[in-house]
């Protein structure tokens, strides 16, 4: 369970430190806008996302047993905190993250990263698509400019817009709809450039210098903090544990998933092989230490690990350089984060959730394969977006293995014990 950082530190050299340089700043300038959305969708403050990028980020990649997984806050993770905060409030959260990592580290000294084969497939696509579904239902509001406050339900939430229909206003749409399509092109014609901290960036440029009726980050939020705040330990008291244990079982569950599906994607892409023992226990100190500084769950980021990839990264070292970046540009350009235009960050996150469904599967995951998988999907997917998630992962997965059990044959050689 050695890290990777100190395998690939072996040989490292000044030609690989340029490449982990270029790499690591281009993957923070697609965090950066990235993280303060995440944070603001699931309900907490911007600079709990900016946070969770610089501590979590840090120690993922240091810590972790791939050489290019980058870390941080997460979409997945958006349903999940925002039910948390509502129902503990933020204070909740950190203790219920801090749990998680507890649950992470033991999970990494096991050797329980091999388990994750044994999680159904359509399981996991069905929550997926679901999460995907609520983020998007949850950002229409800020993409049209609606001002009327919206149900927490997503059924709930479909007849609020409805009503709300008249309120739409034209220039948050524009702006939000313009950062999508500047977002698409940049990915088709410069898939390796920063496109997303550009796109926002322009379309927040033109709110401020035109004057435009759009609610930015600031008029929100106010001016963002320019430091890391000091560490303290969260509300650990037995009954406060008992409360929210829960809560982190399930921010562990998708913290080990996510970041070992991760990782395989990012050995898929470069052909090496990642550690999931080091890797489970990288999460676990990652999500001990973000919620000290009041930051959110972390996990590793296949869309940030892809662009890594793709910028050039070869090892660890390109992603502490994006957590170091993204906090000299917390500490030097904290204001400027201000200026961001909120419908900006919705259809960033707009674009996040059509991606995160993976719609080019879509005809894959409900026109072929077993029928017993197709409706293990569909009903992941809507026990996700109707019900909760606790309820959708332990009803998938308990009746996905079943169906595993049954396809394999039960043993037939058991017989009751003694009493």
């Amino acid at each position: 369970m050695t890290p990777k950082l100190l395998t690939t530190l072996r040989d490292y050299s000044l030609a690989t430190f340029r490449a982990d340089l270029w790499a690591g700043v281009t993957v923070a300038m697609v965090a950066l806008p990235l993280s303060l959305a995440i944070a603001i969708a699931s309900g907490a403050g911007p600079e709990a996302g900016l946070v969770t990028a610089i501590v979590a980020g840090f120690l993922i990649s240091a810590l972790g047993g791939s050489r290019v997984q980058i870390g941080g806050p997460t979409g997945a993770f958006i349903v999940v905190v925002a039910g948390v905060i509502h129902a503990h409030g933020f204070d909740g959260l950190l203790t219920a993250s801090f749990m998680a990592g507890v649950i992470l580290v033991v999970a990494g000294l096991l050797r329980a990263g091999k388990l994750i084969r044994f999680v159904p497939e359509p399981v996991i696509n069905g929550f997926t698509i679901g999460i995907a579904a609520i983020i998007a239902l949850s950002q229409l509001r800020d993409l049209m400019g609606i001002t009327a406050p919206m149900p927490a339900e997503a059924l709930e939430k479909l007849a609020a817009l409805w009503e709300a229909r008249g309120e739409i206003a034209p220039w948050p749409l524009v702006i939000g709809l313009a950062t999508m399509v500047l977002i698409t092109l940049f990915r088709r014609l410069a898939p390796a450039f920063p496109g997303l901290i550009v796109a926002v960036a322009l379309t927040s440029g033109a709110v401020a210098l035109l004057g435009l009726p759009v609610e930015t980050l600031g008029d929100r939020f106010g001016t963002l903090s320019a430091s890391l705040p000091m560490p303290r330990l969260p509300d650990l008291s037995p009954d406060r544990l008992r409360e929210l244990l829960p809560s982190a079982l399930i921010i562990a569950f998708l913290a080990g998933i996510e970041s070992l599906l991760s990782a395989m994607v990012a050995d898929r892409m470069t052909g090496y092989r990642h550690r999931s023992g080091a890797e489970l226990l990288a999460q676990g100190a990652a999500n001990l230490a973000s919620p000290l500084f009041g930051g959110l769950p972390a996990t590793g980021a296949i869309a940030r690990t892809a662009t890594n990839i793709r910028a050039g990264g070869k090892t660890p070292v390109a992603g502490i350089v994006h957590a170091l970046t993204i906090l000299a540009v917390m500490a030097l350009a904290a204001p400027l984060a201000s200026l961001l235009a909120m419908p900006a960050l919705a259809g960033l996150l707009l674009l996040t959730a059509w991606n995160m469904s993976e719609p080019q599967h879509w005809r894959s995951n409900f026109m072929s394969g077993p029928r017993a998988d197709r409706a293990l999907l569909v009903l992941t997917l809507l026990l996700t977006v109707l019900a909760d998630l606790t309820v959708a992962i332990g009803t998938g997965v308990a009746l996905g293995l079943a169906l595993r059990l049954r396809a394999t044959g039960a043993p037939t050689d058991w017989t009751p014990p003694d009493r």
